[in-house]
């Protein structure tokens, strides 16, 4: 999870960056490294208007470099112009750099309708690693977690999920940074459908746009069935590599099979609302 320092409209250096986090990615043994969203533009900057770039093109075509360069995995979050339309964008960059999937976030909140068109598909792919799905920050919120049960039905055993998670400067080190909006869905999700979902936000002071003066606060985030994986530190300066090391859960649900593991969740959470979130 590369916790990652992103500035407002200031692509180069947010990807300088990301190479050299993909660097000490690869220095730690890491097989694949997961980035924020909008890593170029950063989420909801004004530049997105003006300066998304297409998909392939000039910022992901630096990221398929250094997949090659360092021979790893890479899903990042960047600002895509596909024809007249602007989207919320995340890539999954193979070994060889080639992009494998390419998703645009569906679940938008109404502050980013402004900036990014709605997506309109879902899809998994297989890898060395197992079959993997990529959702944005918010798709993961309770009021969107269908995207991550239909990925979780299209076989996914790995959701990755590039993250922009923003606070006031209200909110500290002292409060909760993932409470019911985050550890909550996660948690359903890996417990439902056998998998791990990984979210890696970006940090920083946002500058510019209808969250300015707002802050990006760490904190990313892998869950599996039995708990939390691993988490990264909550402030707007954090900015590390937090390694996340787990064996892929093997799915053995499929189709309705997965309806009755479900109602047997729901079942559990009736007669114990709490057990289903206890690690």
């Amino acid at each position: 999870m590369g916790q990652l320092l992103v500035e407002g409209g200031e692509p180069e250096r947010n990807l300088e960056r990301a190479c050299k986090m993909i660097a000490l990615a690869k220095e730690r043994e890491c097989d694949i490294v997961l980035l924020p969203e909008n890593l170029d533009l950063a989420w909801t900057h004004p530049s997105a208007k003006t300066e998304a770039q297409p998909i392939p093109g000039p910022f992901s075509d630096i990221l398929c470099r250094e997949a090659i360069r360092h021979s790893l995995y890479i899903c990042a979050g960047l600002t895509e112009k596909e024809k007249d339309t602007v989207y919320d964008s995340a890539i999954l960059i193979d070994a060889k750099g080639s992009i494998i999937l390419k998703y645009h976030k569906i679940n938008t909140l109404a502050v980013e309708q402004e900036f990014y068109a709605v997506g309109n598909s879902l899809s998994v792919v297989n890898t060395p690693f197992g079959k993997i799905g990529v959702n944005i920050c918010a798709d993961n919120y309770m009021d969107g977690l269908a995207i991550g049960h239909v990925l979780g039905r299209m076989g996914a055993q790995v959701i990755l999920s590039p993250s922009s998670w923003t606070v006031s400067y209200a909110v500290t080190e002292k409060d909760d940074p993932y409470g019911e909006k985050w550890l909550k869905p996660y948690s359903l999700l890996a417990k439902m459908f056998n998998l791990v979902v990984i979210g890696t936000t970006s940090v920083g002071v946002i500058v510019g746009g209808p969250y300015e003066g707002k802050k990006m606060i760490g904190c990313s985030l892998a869950v599996g069935p039995q708990g939390i994986i691993a988490r990264g530190r909550f402030n707007e300066f954090a900015g590390e590599l937090i390694v996340a090391e787990f064996e892929v859960p093997r799915n053995q649900a499929k189709g309705t099979l997965i309806g009755d593991k479900i109602k047997e969740q729901n079942d559990l959470a009736k007669k114990d609302p709490i057990e289903i979130l206890k690690f």
